[in-house]
C-alpha cells in the first residue's frame, strides 16, 4: 500500500488545516493506534500506511465539520497523497458523512477504532492516573453503557465497527485499550515537541 507522502509531510499537511490541540492529539492518538493494529494483525509491512491514514483521518474536520470526509479528498490530493490513502481516510466516515465504504481490513479498523479512541481517552481523563495504562475492560464497559458519558462518541458506530471486523465488542475494546497504552507516551511526547502540551 503506497501513501506517496512521508510522515513529516503528512504532519505538516495536518497542521495546515488543524490548530486545536485537541484535534492534533486525537490525530496522533489514532496514528499510534493504527500503527499498533498494523503490527498486531500482521500488516507490519504496511505499518506506515496504516499510521498515516490514522494521522490524516480528520484533516478536514476542524475547518469544515459539515463537509467532513467530503472536503478531505481535495486537501489530500493537493498534498500529494495516493488515491489509496484518500480512500482509506474517507472510508472512516461511511454511513455518517460520506458513502466511501471501508473495504480493506485497515479501513475497517480505522472506522471501528476512531470513535472508540475518543471514548477511551475521555474515560482515561476521569481516572486518578489520567492514563489508559491502568484501565481495565470492566471499567471501560461501564463507561460504554453510560449513554451520558462522552455522549459524542457513538456507541452504534463502535458496535458496527466491531461487526464489520467480525470481532466481539469486548475484543475491539480490549485491543484498542492495548493500542492506546502502546502509544500514550509517544502521543504526549509528540504534543510536547509541537509545543501543544
Amino acid at each position: 500500500m503506497e501513501a506517496n507522502i512521508t510522515r513529516e509531510q503528512a504532519l505538516a499537511l495536518l497542521r495546515e488545516y488543524n490548530a486545536e490541540p485537541f484535534h492534533i492529539q486525537h490525530a496522533l492518538t489514532v496514528e499510534g493506534v493504527m500503527r499498533w493494529y498494523a503490527k498486531e494483525l500482521g500488516y507490519g509491512a504496511d505499518e506506515e500506511f496504516w499510521a498515516l491514514a490514522g494521522l490524516l483521518h480528520d484533516i478536514d474536520f476542524e475547518r469544515w465539520p459539515e463537509e467532513h470526509c467530503r472536503k478531505a479528498p481535495e486537501l489530500l490530493e493537493a498534498g500529494g497523497c495516493s488515491p489509496e490513502l484518500i480512500h482509506a481516510v474517507c472510508s472512516h466516515g461511511f454511513g455518517l458523512c460520506c458513502d466511501v465504504e471501508p473495504v480493506h481490513e485497515m479501513e475497517k479498523v480505522l472506522f471501528a477504532a476512531d470513535e472508540l479512541t475518543g471514548l477511551i481517552g475521555a474515560a482515561a481523563r476521569m481516572r486518578p492516573s489520567k492514563s489508559v495504562q491502568d484501565m481495565e475492560l470492566a471499567s471501560l464497559k461501564k463507561k460504554f453503557k453510560d449513554k451520558k458519558f462522552a455522549a459524542g462518541c457513538s456507541r452504534d458506530v463502535i458496535r458496527s465497527g466491531a461487526e464489520r471486523l467480525g470481532w466481539d465488542l469486548d475484543v475491539l475494546l480490549t485491543r484498542t485499550i492495548e493500542a492506546m497504552r502502546f502509544c500514550e507516551e509517544s502521543v504526549l511526547a509528540g504534543m510536547t515537541r509541537l509545543g501543544l502540551a
